[in-house]
């Protein structure tokens, strides 16, 4: 289907592939991995052709259409989010806006004269949308987005008052509903909560056309793929199986090279030694130049590419008492929508709170409320004695100093450790090399953010308070903060959509309603999320496995 043979690609000294071989085969789906800049996106822009390989061949065959998700959202306003999401679907996309277009042009009283013609269009084009299946696209296109978090006045609303994670879902159902032959997905569960990701799964596991996808979710990536393509130092190495397969393989394929490096440094060591002893003996010298040219022949086995995680320890934070959070008959509403009715919760020191639900159940109010962000209408939030908390939300982009660099804030904001303290702590957190000395205000969103992290974390509090705490962390990284945080001593509340997370942390899970936050009183599961998924047989509110 698509096919690269011996890719060459480079941006000035950075070499990005060398001689590579990838092949993308009718109905594979394929997970693309790599470090940060090993060339996923520029893999991505070759084949779409907004760029071009230096050397080599890529083979596209003519009819095959391909949908590319980035994590760039263009400008979206001016028509509804169901518009929206139907303009990415091909020739019946384009006919749906303009039967819009004719609907408007045949009430408009100024295109009286015109009205023959627009109704001999407008026969044509129902005739053609009709025959390609158009009438069933907005019944389609209404549950893309249901399934990706989108409420009915959502969907028929305009879509430029969107954020924009709620646009980049739009650009998703976009490509979603345009069934490409070929789906490209960069990142596509970034912005999506764990209700979404779940849907999202069963649509691409039934999705009939081929798939390649990066994603920072083990779980998703498990679920979803058959196959591993890895980017390495210019060469892409493909595994078939799952993430989980992929990894064990490699450990394998890397311990197998280092036993075999290890083999042939023995033997050239012994032939070396012949070589130095019999040297300047007349008697060996033909065996000594047929050993000198024999060892030249060789191909060099190398050592395995190791991938640098740096590990950090994080400090143990004060004792608190032992009731950290007592929350007792809260309300709190937005207009007529009611969030909290007369809640009541406690946190004990030591528990791990993972807080479920799904879009507009609660879940960044409660966390806001229990951190003095937002107040309730009412009912008491009281906090418990020797309490320090960190709250960790995007709003904790705004105390980094733009005009500092990575390592300055640091050292601002802890000046009493050595710069060499400090650069583990960054590199922990992907800051690694020169990357210390990008100005903060030169950071993306995810970089802002795994530096907030990493300041919160450095010094904790004894109450972590934590929305999100994983988006635009890789998997390395991610799994560094669920081993860091699983020795964490003190009491946490967060609410997250990747399982990887939930299952490593959740000591507790509390479960909230539906988006009217009163369909059923919360519900207050004692155990594990382990142990919750198990018992409700759900990984999250209303989502069965």
């Amino acid at each position: 289907m698509i096919s690269l043979s011996n890719i060459n690609k480079q941006y000035g000294k950075q070499l990005i592939f060398l001689d590579a071989y990838f092949q993308l085969n009718p109905g594979e789906k394929v997970g693309l991995v790599g470090p940060n800049g090993s060339g996923k996106t520029t893999l991505f822009r070759m084949v779409v052709g907004e760029e071009d390989p230096d050397e080599g061949e890529l083979s596209i065959p003519k009819r095959l259409t391909i949908g590319y998700f980035r994590q760039d959202v263009e400008e979206m306003r001016g028509r509804s989010t169901l518009d929206e999401a139907i303009a990415g679907s091909g020739r019946v996309g384009d006919l749906h806006h303009e039967l819009e277009s004719l609907h408007r042009a045949l009430e408009d009283p100024e295109q009286a004269g015109r009205m023959d013609h627009i109704l001999d269009r407008f026969g044509h084009v129902q005739e053609e949308y009709e025959h390609l299946g158009g009438y069933a696209l907005e019944a389609q296109a209404r549950e893309v987005l249901h399934g990706l978090g989108f409420a009915d006045d959502r969907i028929d609303g305009d879509v430029g008052d969107l954020s924009g994670g709620w646009k980049m879902r739009v650009a998703l159902a976009r490509v979603l509903l345009g069934r490409p032959d070929v789906l490209l997905m960069d990142e596509p569960t970034n912005h999506l909560d764990i209700e979404s990701i779940i849907w999202l799964e069963q649509f691409l596991k039934s999705y009939s056309g081929a798939l390649l996808m990066t994603s920072h979710d083990r779980e998703f990536m498990n679920r979803v793929v058959s196959k591993i393509a890895e980017i390495d130092s210019g060469e892409i190495v493909v595994y078939s199986g799952n993430y989980d397969f992929y990894e064990r393989e490699r450990a394998i394929r890397a311990s197998n090279q280092q036993a075999a490096f290890a083999r042939q440094q023995a033997m050239f060591a012994k032939e070396q030694r012949f070589i130095e002893r019999f040297k300047t003996h007349a008697a060996k010298a033909a065996q000594v130049q047929s050993r000198i040219k024999a060892l030249d022949k060789i191909e060099k086995i190398e050592l395995p590419r190791q991938r640098r995680v740096v590990k950090f320890e994080f400090r143990t934070p004060p004792r608190s008492g032992d009731q950290v959070v007592v929350i007792e008959d809260l309300h709190k509403a937005y207009g007529a929508r009611v969030i909290y009715a007369g809640f009541n919760l406690t946190v004990r020191r030591g528990e791990r709170w993972a807080v479920m639900g799904r879009n507009g159940a609660g879940k960044t109010t409660l966390l806001k409320i229990i951190a003095g962000a937002t107040a309730p209408d009412a009912g008491s939030v009281r906090l418990g004695a020797s309490l320090s908390m960190g709250y960790f939300a995007q709003q904790s982009l705004d105390v980094l100093d733009p005009e500092l660099t990575v390592i300055e804030q640091l050292q601002k904001d802890f000046s009493q450790d050595g710069l060499g303290q400090l650069r583990t702590l960054a590199g922990a957190f992907q800051f690694s090399g020169d990357d210390v000395d990008k100005k903060i205000r030169a950071l993306s969103g995810g970089e802002k953010s795994r530096l907030a992290m990493a300041r919160m974390l450095y010094d904790p509090p004894n109450f972590l308070v934590l929305d999100e705490p994983t988006n635009h962390l890789d998997l390395a990284t991610k799994e560094m903060l669920v081993e860091a945080l699983g020795q964490f001593e003190g009491t946490m509340i967060f609410v997250s959509h990747d399982r990887t997370f939930l299952r490593g942390l959740g000591s507790r899970v509390l479960e909230l309603g539906g988006e009217s936050g009163t369909e059923r009183n919360p519900l207050v599961y004692p155990g594990s999320y382990v142990e919750y998924v198990q018992k409700t047989g759900h990984e999250a509110p209303g989502i069965f496995s």
